[in-house]
């Protein structure tokens, strides 16, 4: 178990958060998709929420270093740069996606993004009615879901799937599931609701979610697992030292989001038989950042725990300076670094958790498999 706190707010604080911008990527190779639609969480959000809307504690991504390595200013990432899903829509010859909170006139033609830092996979009521609620943003993935509704009709696409408005929306389009449950775990945490039923509620809204989005025809879909948050910053600053797996993280939280990952495998399995016409893909995020992790130096990278951007010892981080404040520096290399503030990552790091997942096997099926089936026939 992790060392007690003073609040149950203080972890989650530290445990949500998120990212933004709209720059367009160089189609250099076949346009496999025409658009994406991604949900997650603040690993995935490319700008829903901004430092006035971000949870306590994190409410700084608007300001400098946050952006620094790529877009040379912030971007509401909360990374120095881009993101998992901004490699994705790169290397599908896609413009970056644009948050659906921000979206302004044509931004959508080629996908949003609706994923937003804090979001939980249990609907938010679940914490209001268990008093587990704190100041943070109340999205879960339904949240996100109504959302894309609501887009949906802004597209002429009014509930019937046949019309051609729903159909132009879904043809062609790749659906991009983030991880999304860790926040859950870290709201429950102290109370007396047991891991297990955070898992089983977490793993089955997911579940309705993406029956909700196959039902309505998505066709292509890849699902992110949890990372193993244990080998965060935060993480390891609080849990005691004995609390320690084979790669140095923590035992207790790689446990626990392990196993929450066999239990959403199992439910993709389930839905790959309801939706046969699908294509569902799990995104082994915890495998491919645990393979990182025992071979730093083929990957890039120096140090596996200490954050580029924060203050503090022995992990270059302190829960109540963090980084996007006017004290807080960020180091000279982050590409170096795993880590970005402690509770997220750099850059370097999503891009080669894209290339793992995208190129390296870390798919199952394959995401190249899916990529043959849309490839243009000679």
């Amino acid at each position: 178990m992790m060392v007690a706190l003073t609040s149950c707010s203080t972890i989650f604080i530290l445990l949500c958060a998120f990212a933004s911008a709209s720059p367009t990527a160089a189609e250099t190779h076949p346009r496999f998709f025409n658009k994406i639609y991604a949900f997650g969480d603040s690993f995935t959000d490319t700008g829903n929420t901004r430092s006035f809307s971000g949870p306590t504690g994190f409410g700084h991504v608007s300001n400098p270093p946050y952006g620094s390595t790529f877009f040379h200013h912030p971007t509401n990432r909360y990374s120095d740069g881009r993101l998992v899903i901004d490699f994705v829509a790169q290397s599908l010859s896609l413009p970056f996606l644009p948050p659906y909170k921000y979206l302004k006139g044509n931004d959508s033609f080629h996908g949003v993004n609706f994923a937003v830092a804090g979001s939980t996979a249990i609907n938010h009521a679940f914490f209001v009615r268990n008093n587990l609620s704190i100041n943070t943003t109340p999205q879960s993935i339904q949240t996100q879901l109504l959302w894309f509704n609501k887009f949906l009709e802004t597209q002429g696409c009014f509930g019937a799937e046949t019309k051609a408005q729903c159909k132009a929306a879904f043809d062609d389009a790749l659906f991009w599931v983030g991880e999304i449950g860790v926040n859950d775990y870290a709201y429950s945490f102290g109370s007396p609701i047991p891991s297990d039923t955070i898992q089983k509620l977490g793993v089955a809204s997911v579940t309705g979610v993406l029956q909700s989005l196959l039902k309505k025809g998505a066709k292509y879909v890849v699902v992110q697992g949890l990372p193993p948050s244990g080998c965060l910053a935060l993480s390891m600053s609080l849990a005691p030292v004995d609390d320690r797996d084979e790669i140095g993280c923590v035992r207790s939280l790689n446990n626990q989001t392990y196993i929450h990952n066999i239990a959403l495998q199992a439910s993709l399995q389930s839905l790959r038989g309801q939706f046969p016409q699908a294509v569902i893909i799990y995104a082994d995020y915890w495998n491919a950042y645990r393979t990182v992790m025992k071979n730093l130096s083929k990957y890039g990278f120096r140090e596996r725990f200490k954050a580029c951007c924060g203050v503090g010892e022995p992990y270059n981080f302190d829960i109540f300076t963090v980084c996007g404040m006017p004290s807080v520096t960020s180091c000279k290399n982050p590409s170096e670094y795993i880590n970005w503030d402690g509770v997220h990552l750099t850059e370097a790091m999503y891009k080669v958790v894209h290339d793992m997942l995208i190129e390296g096997g870390f798919t199952h099926p394959p995401f190249s498999n899916l990529l043959d089936m849309k490839r243009p026939r000679g």
